[in-house]
């Protein structure tokens, strides 16, 4: 089983910054894929940025050139910087890993951090 620990969120002015961090624990597998979804009041859960372990990374059109995605050498902790906040931004994000072991793959969430962009 995994752990997903979510940090960082809070309220931002617009145009501000904020910086998410979400540590995975237990029995984690190095091939993966961790990142990033969120979901704002009555929309539905949306991805904002994932990484593989293989190092690549995919940021949903509403976020890239503001939000960057990154981790530790271990893959066991990643990051999403924020920049350039808009009201927009606004929702619930929460911390998503898939562990692919042999020929199975395992999903893992976080409790999700509140971000609210507001002046």
């Amino acid at each position: 089983q995994v752990q997903l620990e979510e940090s960082g969120g809070g309220l931002v002015q617009p145009g501000g910054s904020l910086r998410l961090s979400c540590a995975a624990s237990g029995s984690i597998s190095d091939v993966y894929v961790m990142g990033w979804y969120r979901q704002a009041p009555g929309k539905q859960r949306e991805l904002v940025a994932l990484l593989s372990s293989g190092g690549n990374t995919n940021y949903a059109d509403s976020v890239k050139g503001r939000f960057t995605i990154s981790s530790d050498n271990a893959g066991n902790t990643v990051w999403l910087q924020m920049n350039s906040l808009k009201p927009e931004d606004t929702a619930v994000y929460y911390c998503n890993r898939r562990d692919f072991v042999s020929a199975y793959a395992q999903e893992f969430w976080g409790q999700g951090t509140q971000v609210t962009v507001s002046s």
